[in-house]
């Protein structure tokens, strides 16, 4: 693997870095502080071929690959993890539907979401269903040509915001539990969709959050995406592709943790020295700068093999664990360093503490990743 970015990539990376430099640090108290989704730097971001890079461009993308989306994500969440997902997870959903739609439904339902006019959700957790996909039991029955869809859906990005759902339903009750279910398109207005936004988070808070409720919804069995009775799997290999994106945005919130960190150290005195001069203050920096290089490593080739065609699920699990972990880590260590300033508002690190944590639990909680690689390890 060939470790420099190409000029494009670098290109890519400086575009990302002062969009949100230019756009993200006004916005970034006022909507964590009253929740505030932020559609108008969607647009915007769209409009600089930032919302759905990774697709290609006869899609409406910008054809940079899943190594172009993770530079682009990387960047973004230096700044605020929220607002950044209100760009980069504009795109949610859409991995499905690229991977496994037809030609019409990606010509239908892709160019919209990259233009920015349209966003997209991924509807899969439920209420008592998360880690454990198995469990969903959200039911789509055929009648006619369409299906009808029961079920509510838990914890879903661009919930309320959203113009349709790629959605987990049960479709073949008869089948083994992995066989019975498939991935439909609902719109967001289909009659018998109720969304509910969910207030109060730790972290992200920017992002939009919902419960929904599916009663009787009615959509052509035309929005199947993939093979009937396929979902599970391909819903397996849809998080094996995203959570790259979640170990991204890992690796951007833990080096503006350490960036910020260093910047402070070097600034704030104690006993008549810079705090930077001592050495359990450098060993604090060292350990953040090593864990971020190492976690630098599997993000970048994890998404570099995607873009070559040879995907290693197993190593995007790794790094999804390790982001984790990383940005807690990085976090704590910032929120440590900043001493009392690093528990209020006045410094960004109390945010960026709240948001890491949520990279611990979505797409896939530690645990089910360490079950993914403790898996695979002992079947090589």
């Amino acid at each position: 693997m060939d470790y420099d970015f190409t000029e494009e990539q670098r290109m890519l990376q400086d575009m990302a870095h002062r969009f949100a430099k230019d756009h993200f640090p006004a916005l970034s108290q006022l909507s964590d502080e009253e929740e505030k989704y932020t559609p108008e730097i969607r647009k915007k971001a769209a409009a600089e071929g930032l919302v759905g890079a990774w697709i290609p461009e006869e899609y409406g993308g910008a054809g940079a690959g899943c190594m172009g989306n993770t530079i682009i994500t990387e960047e973004l969440s230096k700044f605020d993890m929220g607002i950044a997902l209100n760009v980069t997870a504009a795109t949610f959903g859409c991995e499905a539907i690229f991977q496994y739609g037809t030609e019409e439904q990606k010509k239908q339902w892709l160019p919209p979401v990259c233009a920015g006019d349209w966003v997209a959700a991924g509807a899969f957790t439920e209420p008592n269903a998360g880690t454990d996909v198995s469990g969903y039991q959200t039911r789509a029955v055929k009648d006619g040509s369409d299906y009808v869809i029961n079920g509510n859906k838990m914890f879903i990005t661009n919930g309320t915001v959203c113009d349709f759902m790629v959605t987990q339903c049960i479709t073949n009750p008869e089948e083994k539990k992995h066989n019975s279910f498939s991935l439909i398109i609902v719109p967001a207005d289909a009659q018998g969709v109720t969304r509910n936004k969910i207030h109060g988070k730790l972290g992200i808070r920017a992002s939009d959050t919902a419960e929904i409720a599916l009663e009787d919804v009615r959509v052509p069995q035309a929005n199947l995406v993939g093979k009937e009775g396929n979902g599970f799997k391909e819903l397996m290999h849809f998080f094996d592709t995203t959570r790259v994106m979640v170990a991204a945005q890992a690796l951007g919130l833990s080096e503006a943790c350490l960036e910020t960190s260093v910047k402070y150290v070097k600034e704030r005195t104690a006993f008549g020295q810079p705090l930077g001069a001592y050495q359990l203050t450098q060993q604090k920096l060292t350990e953040m700068a090593i864990r971020i290089e190492a976690l630098r490593g599997l993000v970048y080739r994890a998404s570099w093999l995607i873009d070559q065609g040879r995907p290693d699920y197993t190593l995007a699990a790794m790094a999804k664990f390790f982001g984790g972990q990383t940005a807690v880590f990085c976090a704590n260590y910032a929120v440590e360093l900043h001493g009392g300033y690093g528990y209020i508002e006045e410094y960004p690190v109390q945010k960026w503490y709240r948001d890491a944590k949520i990279l611990e639990l979505y797409e896939g909680t530690k645990e089910a990743e360490i079950m993914t690689i403790g898996r695979t390890l002992q079947t090589r």
